[in-house]
């Protein structure tokens, strides 16, 4: 199975990263794309980590430049394209 987890909302940090660990012991892959204020998930503590043990890691560049000006980005700067793109190559959504 292929899951994809779209975050949109910055409180969702503590649910992704127990979905994440979850996906790794069962060996699941999973993919992940950020958007909205849910790009600050990214400068959380140990985000960093478990992003080494997905499929891909996106983030909206629109977003990214938003809300988080110009710090460097940990993961794939991307768009609402990559988005549909993941969307059509997942089996699961789940969005946070």
């Amino acid at each position: 199975m292929n899951l994809l987890f779209i975050v949109s909302t910055p409180g969702a940090g503590r649910l992704l990263k127990s979905l994440a660990a979850a996906c790794k012991r069962k060996g699941t892959r999973w993919s992940c794309f950020f958007t909205n204020d849910g790009v600050s998930i990214l400068a959380e503590p140990g985000m960093e980590d478990l992003s080494c043990c997905a499929q891909r890691v996106v983030v909206c560049e629109h977003s990214w430049a938003r809300f988080m000006g110009d710090k460097p980005c940990p993961v794939e700067l991307g768009s609402q394209t990559q988005n549909s793109i993941m969307v059509g190559e997942a089996d699961r959504i789940v969005s946070l």
